[in-house]
């Protein structure tokens, strides 16, 4: 078997290919073609290289696929901007081929290439390799998951007293304000520049207006996930869930499932609703729907696990990077360098410790 190497331009061609290896995988949804090709137009910078993994007795199967690009002298990483999960890297047979198969992908890339970066890693999809002389792995963060498994009661009654005597508290003073609730799920493609425009609405009323980060339907964020969902919402594989109380947008979850499995990919709400917590009176409603559907048997949330997510499932498993070198010396070298920078920073610890420091909420 042996790599081959296309120009990232050249995706739309493979794309067929890169889907059959994803299905056959079982990898996460976001690393379906319907995804990347939105991603790479927005987030892209034109120059990564799509890399394919063939049998040398099957021209037409994949065995692996990564898309890369050159990030310094010598250093390549696996792509994956912030609006995408796990790295953009697949392989069969990953216990035993991920360091022999980055190494192969590092003699196939162009120049002198001495280091391949695959960041956030899913320890489910790729199980997390022993360390040696030539691929080095680190903690990232945990992930959580809900299985949908039996009756929404049975897990509703399995949550903590806390989220459940809350959750009808604030309905009761919802109630008391006649202010009734609404949970819509939008599925077709004509939904989405609405849904999009809402949901940005909610964003910029809060704290990401104020980092640059929020999703605007004419910015790069608001594309992005504008053309994404319309691709999924085609293939009937797209949700978009919206809350309201009364004719008010509160919070909103975009969406999108492959199988057995759907995953959230952003949450926003109107923080203006903060004390009756809109997102959790909205998952409260999706989950229930999502359990007497039956359609999933998972729903992942692929993110660092916070204190909120805790109330919703116990179960996590971690997410790691990784970096394979051509020869293990440089892996020596980078260690001890990385060790070095470390003993600095501690060194300056104290004096930064005694500097004002901004806190945001």
């Amino acid at each position: 078997m042996s790599w081959t190497l296309h120009p990232i331009a050249d995706f739309p061609r493979h794309a067929a290919r890169w889907d059959q290896l994803r299905q056959s995988l079982g990898h996460a949804v976001f690393l379906e073609s319907a995804f990347l090709l939105p991603l790479l137009e927005e987030f892209g910078a034109g120059q990564e290289l799509l890399l394919a993994l063939q049998a040398d007795d099957d021209g037409k199967a994949l065995r692996a696929g990564a898309i890369v690009r050159r990030c310094g002298a010598g250093r390549w990483e696996v792509f994956q901007p912030s609006q995408l999960p796990l790295a953009s890297w697949m392989i069969e047979d990953p216990e035993h081929s991920l360091e022999r198969q980055a190494k192969a992908l590092l003699s196939a890339l162009p120049g002198f290439a001495l280091s391949l970066g695959l960041p956030q890693l899913d320890s489910l999809l790729l199980p997390r390799p022993t360390n040696s002389a030539s691929l080095r792995t680190q903690d990232y963060i945990e992930t959580a998951w809900v299985d949908v498994d039996g009756s929404f009661e049975a897990y509703w009654e399995s949550r903590g007293k806390n989220l459940r005597q809350n959750s009808k508290k604030q309905r009761n003073k919802l109630a008391t304000e006649g202010l009734e609730t609404r949970l819509e799920c939008l599925e077709e493609p004509a939904d989405v520049a609405q849904a999009i425009a809402d949901y940005g609405a909610l964003e910029s009323a809060g704290w990401k207006a104020a980092d640059g980060t929020a999703i605007h339907p004419d910015n790069a964020q608001g594309r992005f996930y504008r053309k994404m969902l319309e691709n999924f919402c085609a293939q009937g594989r797209g949700r978009i869930y919206r809350y309201r109380f009364g004719d008010k947008v509160v919070s909103m979850d975009l969406c999108i499932e492959s199988g057995p499995v759907i995953v959230i990919l952003k949450t926003a709400y109107d923080e203006s609703y903060r004390t009756v917590s809109p997102s959790t009176l909205m998952r409260q409603e999706q989950f229930q729907q999502l359990f007497e559907q039956a359609r999933h048997r998972r729903i992942e949330f692929y993110g660092k696990v916070m204190e909120w997510h805790t109330r919703w499932t116990d179960k996590a498993r971690p997410i790691y990077h990784a970096t394979c070198y051509r020869w293990p010396l440089i892996g020596t070298v980078h260690a001890q360098l990385a060790r070095h920078r470390q003993r600095v920073a501690a060194r300056r610890q104290p004096a930064a410790a005694d500097a004002p420091t901004a806190h945001k909420e």
